[in-house]
């Protein structure tokens, strides 16, 4: 059986309304990459464990063949257990020649900031500094910060930065709730004293998609007035539910990295969902031939080294994603299997190709189901069909309040075979 299916014969299955009138693409053809945050802002989560350096060995194999760009792998400075994972994680990306860059986070502190260029220096490869410091009005009366003490501090930790030879993007903290005028000037100073990128942070997950645009827009046009070539990167948390939807818009308004966290693990309730991103871009065609089948295993390491539990329903990669006990979704589905199309089985009942992402569908048996789900169960698993067991399970199961579980559909099994054997 094979997922593939000619084009113009899977346009003539699913008419998609979602291209018409479509705008374009969303990148129109820039380039463009992806950040992932999940092993220093996603385990900042109140509610999450700090994996072992074996698990953030696996995590960040695993972000290196899906094809994310960078990852920033810890704050060197925070103690000496972060130092000696941030070392030996970016001695694995020198070691195992992988493709995937690593970045250290830091505020704007010259002591901070040393950490990074040791573990570089030790490593043997270039790691970007993304030294960061809050510009919103709030978070200056709360720091009692002046804007000249943002501005001294920021130029202060950029140039020891660059004096050590290390790439660096300048964070600020709070942008979407910070005044033009102050933005201006730190945008100008960073770019003056040799950053590379300008991070703009939806810290607070205060933005909407007008806000992304104003904000990428008025950046774009500082970076312009330079005439300098430097990027813009985008980095959005999820208070408003909008971390997801405000990604993808950045990207179309213009951001050239954004940035998210597996499983939108993060402070609060968390960052942009990585995995949802990488799946929606798919979708829209963005990432050609790029292999997420992977991803699944990504989201299930994650969770496990973090202990973080995948929400049932959480799209794609929750346990109910591409599950149905329903008769008439399972008798599509099972329809579409036993005509041996893939294409059609992993699209009949679901707006997800499953196996794009190292799923699969599920067909389970509950007070829903008909004859076809259990036949499938049974023939799935290599079980007999004796005469009466489908009629057995099916009883047992009308009669319940829930989908039985393996181990209760086996135990009906037993039980039919018992009630049945002569004598």
């Amino acid at each position: 059986m094979s997922d593939k299916r000619p084009s113009t014969m899977a346009d003539e299955l699913i008419y998609d309304w979602n291209e018409v009138e479509r705008r374009g693409p969303i990148v129109k053809k820039r380039q463009f990459e992806i950040h992932d945050e999940t092993l220093r802002d996603g385990i900042q989560n109140p509610s999450v464990t700090d994996p072992g350096i074996g698990d953030k060995l696996e995590i960040l194999h695993l972000l290196d063949e899906i094809g994310v760009y960078s990852c920033d792998v810890g704050l060197p400075g925070a103690g000496q257990r972060a130092f000696e994972d941030v070392l030996r994680l970016c001695r694995e990306v020198r070691d195992h020649k992988l493709s995937i860059r690593p970045c250290c986070a830091g505020r704007t502190l010259v002591s901070d900031i040393k950490p990074i260029v040791e573990v570089s220096q030790q490593a043997g490869i270039p790691v970007e500094v993304m030294t960061f410091i809050g510009s919103s009005p709030i978070r200056q009366l709360a720091e009692d910060w002046s804007p000249k003490t943002i501005l001294d501090r920021a130029v202060a930790a950029i140039d020891f930065a660059v004096a050590e030879g290390l790439p660096v993007t300048f964070v600020t903290e709070d942008t979407t709730r910070s005044r033009p005028d102050l933005l201006t000037d730190l945008f100008r100073a960073a770019i003056d004293h040799g950053a590379s990128r300008l991070c703009l942070c939806d810290t607070v997950g205060h933005a909407t998609p007008d806000g992304v645009h104003n904000l990428i827009r008025f950046t774009r046009h500082v970076i312009e007035g330079s005439g300098a070539d430097v990027k813009i990167d985008w980095h959005g948390h999820n208070d408003r539910g909008l971390g997801l939807v405000n990604t993808i818009f950045a990207l179309e308004y213009g951001a050239d990295r954004v940035h998210g966290c597996v499983l939108g693990v993060g402070e609060r309730v968390g960052n942009a969902p990585l995995d949802l991103v990488l799946i929606n871009l798919k979708l829209l065609g963005e990432l050609g031939d790029q292999d997420l089948s992977k991803l699944s295993a990504l989201c299930q390491r994650v969770s496990k080294a973090t202990r973080f539990p995948i929400p049932i329903n959480y799209p794609v990669m929750g346990e109910d994603a591409f599950r149905t006990a329903t008769g008439v979704h399972a008798a599509a589905i099972i329809k579409a299997k036993e005509k041996g199309d893939d294409f059609l089985a992993d699209r009949v009942y679901s707006g997800v190709p499953a196996g794009m992402f190292g799923r699969q569908q599920e067909i389970c048996i509950g007070p829903m189901s008909g004859a076809s789900n259990v036949l499938f169960w049974l023939k799935t698993r290599g079980v007999d069909t004796t005469e009466g067991v489908v009629d057995a399970i099916l009883k047992v199961a009308k009669q319940s309040d829930h989908n039985l579980s393996d181990e209760e559909v086996r135990a009906v099994i037993e039980r039919h075979g018992r009630n049945s054997a002569p004598g």
